[in-house]
């Protein structure tokens, strides 16, 4: 099975300017996603997406190819989806499309080889027929049974009484209520049919892939940073 990681990695980030290529410990923060992703045996070909010159060429230095997108699907609220179905259907045009995608993010620096192969064998366990896709997660880092929305002067419960089917659950314990998980971007992987056919990053049948609250760090602002600093030292990447 021909399996390619896709990273994309744009320019111009307004959190944290330079963000791919600012160093991380002893390299680039994109560096760290590539090198993970070069472990995992089932990966033949790592590809870095982006509009930027500077990332691309961290991204060769550090054993990546590079696929440079168009301008106007780098923009600040470009979605994930017509990014993938352009480099797919690129791929598709010269006969090297995958049987698998893996999507990688590389403000996910935490996550190690071993995850990402795990997640690959889940959804190729699965098959076609049995997902489309497979997600990690981690525990929320806030439950929605406590929030609020805004409403005039007051504020109201974010999830209605009748979701929930508790009473002032904003006051509940924490141990009471379910279980709920998150995004972590980590490690995503689909069929190219999920994007292609279905016109969808995840499709209908999602499996989860749990991970660590640790690993799954998502670096979004400077203080992101610092965190993963600390935690590179408690865990390090060897």
């Amino acid at each position: 099975m021909k399996i390619y990681a896709i990273i994309i990695a744009r320019g111009g980030s307004k959190g944290v300017p330079g963000k791919n290529v600012k160093m991380l410990g002893d390299k680039p923060l994109i560096a760290h996603t590539i090198l993970e992703a070069k472990k995992v045996p089932h990966i033949s070909r790592v590809i870095v997406n982006t509009d930027d010159l500077d990332i691309a060429r961290v991204s060769k230095e550090y054993g990546a190819d590079v696929f440079m997108r168009p301008k106007e699907l780098a923009e600040d609220l470009t979605e994930d989806l017509p990014v993938f179905t352009h480099h797919l259907n690129e791929l598709k045009k010269i006969g090297d499309l995958p049987d698998m995608v893996v999507d990688l993010r590389a403000t996910a620096p935490l996550r190690r080889a071993h995850r990402i192969q795990e997640g690959i064998e889940l959804l190729m366990k699965a098959g076609k027929e049995g997902a489309h896709s497979v997600r990690a997660v981690s525990k929320a880092a806030k439950h929605p049974h406590k929030m609020w929305r805004v409403e005039g002067s007051y504020i109201q419960p974010f999830l209605p009484e009748s979701f929930t089917g508790m009473k002032e659950p904003y006051n509940a314990p924490r141990q009471v209520l379910p279980r709920v998980y998150q995004n972590n971007g980590s490690m995503n992987a689909f069929w190219p049919e999920t994007v292609l056919e279905r016109g969808s990053m995840t499709g209908e049948k999602i499996l989860g892939y749990i991970m660590e609250d640790w690993e799954s760090v998502n670096i979004d602002t400077l203080i992101d940073f610092t965190l993963t600093e600390e935690l590179i030292k408690v865990h390090p990447i060897t």
